[in-house]
C-alpha cells in the first residue's frame, strides 16, 4: 500500500483508459475547431486559434488525468502552471467563449465520460453554428453607419429631410467640428425603411447642399 509522498506521483488508470481519453478529447478537439471555423470570419480569424482549440482540449484531459482525486497533485499542479503568463489579448469574446468550450471538452474526456464530451461537443458546436448560420443577433441589412460632412448654418440642418424620407430610425452616434468655421462630421446609425433604397439614400445625401464626403459602413461578417 502506498502511503505519503508515493501516492501523489500515482496514476490509477491504466494505458488502455489515458488513450482513450486523449482519442475523445482530440476527436472532441476536431469538432470545436471545426464549429470556430463555421462561425469565425473575417479579420479576426487565426489559423493558429483553431489548431490551439485542438491541442488544448488534450492538455486539459491529460491535466485531469494526472490530478485524478489527489488534492496534493491538484496543488502541485496550480502552483507549477502559476509562472506561466499569457500576454496575447483576446479581441473577440467568442474566441473566449472556445477556449471555455475546449477546457469543458477535455475535462469531460479527462474523468473518462467519453459519452458526455461527445455528445455536449456536438451538441453545443450545433448551436454555435446555428446561430451563426440564422444570423441571429445580427444587424439587418437596412441599417447602416453613415457619415457625412456638412455646414451647419441658420435654419434646419440640410441632412434632415432626406432621412425623414427614407429613414426609419435615426440616431446620430458622434458629432464633431473640424475646425474650420462651421464645417462639421456627423455620424449616424440610420435603419432604412426600405432595405433596397441604401443606393438612393447616397445619392440623395450626395446631391444635397452643402452635404459632402459621404459614407456607408456595415459590417456583414
Amino acid at each position: 500500500m502506498q502511503t505519503g509522498f508515493d501516492t501523489i506521483f500515482a496514476v490509477a488508470l491504466e494505458p488502455g483508459q489515458v488513450i482513450a481519453n486523449l482519442l475523445v478529447a482530440l476527436i472532441c478537439g476536431l469538432m470545436i475547431s471545426v464549429s470556430y471555423r463555421a462561425t469565425s470570419g473575417g479579420s479576426n480569424f487565426s489559423p493558429a486559434f483553431v489548431r490551439a482549440n485542438v491541442v488544448l482540449s488534450m492538455i486539459t484531459a491529460l491535466v485531469i488525468m494526472v490530478i485524478g482525486n489527489n488534492l496534493a497533485r491538484a496543488f502541485g499542479l496550480v502552483g507549477a502552471m502559476s509562472i506561466i503568463r499569457f500576454r496575447t489579448a483576446v479581441k473577440d469574446i467568442q474566441d473566449i467563449i472556445y477556449i471555455f468550450f475546449a477546457l469543458a471538452a477535455g475535462m469531460a474526456a479527462g474523468v473518462g465520460l467519453k459519452g458526455i464530451a461527445i455528445f455536449g461537443t456536438l451538441f453545443i458546436g450545433g448551436i454555435m453554428v446555428l446561430l451563426h448560420r440564422v444570423r441571429y443577433a445580427h444587424p439587418t441589412n437596412h441599417q447602416f453607419l453613415v457619415q457625412f460632412q456638412s455646414r451647419l448654418s441658420e435654419g434646419e440642418a440640410p441632412h434632415v429631410h432626406v432621412f425623414e424620407r427614407l429613414g426609419k430610425k435615426v440616431t446620430l452616434v458622434n458629432m464633431q467640428s473640424l475646425g474650420t468655421g462651421d464645417l462639421f462630421e456627423f455620424s449616424f446609425h440610420v435603419e432604412l425603411k426600405d432595405k433596397d433604397q441604401g443606393n438612393r439614400l447616397m445619392k440623395e445625401l450626395n446631391g444635397t447642399p452643402d452635404i459632402s464626403n459621404v459614407r456607408f459602413y456595415f459590417d456583414d461578417v
